[in-house]
């Protein structure tokens, strides 16, 4: 059939089914077994079929598209980029748009009176506002725009609750981690947790607070910026471990600045990696951590400041809340949570199309995993 338009009616024939079930199946509407649907599905795709977005909309009353809200730090973040990578995947599957907002265009100009009117309502089905903070003007008109919203992660503000949501247990994330390398011999951690108000910034201030209250464990918890630059994440490192050299495992939350946390090591002379690493004294009295290649695990030297004698230094684990490129591509590559951002703004469309098409009822709530990366960062070379 590809002398001419493959039609809906073409797909029905040869799936065994008739037009209307081809088209609730293909739309994910109506009562369709789950084996016809992808039967459905998978005929339409060998035939090429493509469907009439346009009269598909008018049907509907549909825009035909979903709007995207991140945190205004999103743009300098990858864990941002991937999620919304993830998102647009699978609203295309949906034949849906996605539409990112802007801050600036967001904030003071959503809704309408009565919450139904405003430009944002007119232009899509539903909204995923990610990472909802409770300071940001944007998030309230957004909530009561009169359109279905799924966050990602919890809002944990006073307005309006959203239509559903997708939500990672980030307490147990940072309790893994404080775990993790206590049971590598850390005794004395540090987290640098990130300010803000969203769900994420605040479980992992409040975790880091009752982990060493249950355990009887002293955490050393810096506040940096939510987006913390390895800049910040070097200098705050730099001014704990001056302040309390016996800080032995610094946890970085922001995505990226982990790698600042390895240089302000670097800079004190302290080893990073598993006890059994040591550090040693040049005759210049500078001191020179070792670290491991991660081809032939030889030694590598790492020039750091003076001061106290060298062989006193405690050997420093270092982790991150989030694991990306910065943390995978480090040397040494840091032990990190990964949060599966592709397929975490999956999930999220996931939900918004699933409410928007009938097949989840509004104030579904949806877990998503994340996993522990164990690297040389705690656990030392292979």
């Amino acid at each position: 059939m590809t002398s001419r338009t493959v039609t809906l009616l073409d797909v029905a024939r040869a799936a065994g089914v008739s037009k209307s079930t081809a088209s609730d199946a293909l739309q994910g509407s109506g009562r369709v077994a789950r084996a016809t649907r992808d039967r459905v599905r998978a005929v339409a795709e060998e035939l090429g079929y493509r469907p009439n977005s346009a009269a598909r909309r008018l049907r509907r009353s549909s825009t035909g598209a979903i709007g995207l809200h991140l945190p205004q730090t999103a743009t300098r973040l990858d864990y941002y980029m991937n999620l919304a990578f993830g998102a647009v995947a699978r609203a295309q599957e949906e034949g849906l748009d996605v539409v990112l907002l802007a801050p600036a265009s967001t904030a003071g100009a959503v809704a309408g009176p009565g919450g139904t009117s405003g430009p944002v309502a007119s232009r899509v089905d539903g909204l995923l506002v990610i990472d909802p903070e409770v300071d940001d003007s944007a998030v309230p008109g957004l909530l009561d725009a009169g359109v279905p919203v799924v966050t990602g992660e919890r809002y944990l503000g006073p307005t309006a609750t959203p239509t559903g949501a997708v939500i990672c247990d980030n307490a147990a994330s940072l309790t893994a981690l404080l775990d993790h390398v206590t049971e590598r011999g850390a005794r004395r951690p540090a987290v640098l947790a990130p300010a803000g108000t969203s769900a994420w910034a605040t479980a992992l201030r409040a975790t880091a607070a009752s982990w060493g209250q249950e355990r009887r464990v002293d955490v050393a918890l810096r506040t940096v910026p939510f987006a913390a630059t390895p800049g910040e994440a070097e200098q705050t490192t730099l001014a704990l471990l001056r302040a309390d050299p016996a800080v032995d495992a610094v946890i970085c939350a922001p995505d990226g600045a982990a790698p600042g946390v390895l240089r302000a090591a670097a800079t004190l002379g302290r080893t990073v990696g598993s006890a059994s690493g040591r550090t040693v004294g040049t005759p210049s009295g500078r001191t020179v951590g070792e670290t491991s290649t991660p081809r032939t695990g030889t030694p590598r030297r790492t020039v750091g400041e003076t001061g106290a004698h060298p062989r006193t230094r405690t050997p420093l684990l270092v982790a991150s809340c989030v694991d990306g490129t910065a943390t995978r591509s480090a040397e040494p590559p840091v032990t990190a949570v990964d949060l599966r951002p592709a397929a975490y703004g999956r999930a999220c469309a996931e939900l918004l199309c699933d409410i928007l098409a009938g097949r989840t009822p509004p104030d579904t709530v949806r877990r998503h995993a994340w996993a522990l990366e164990t690297r040389a960062s705690t656990v030392g070379p292979a």
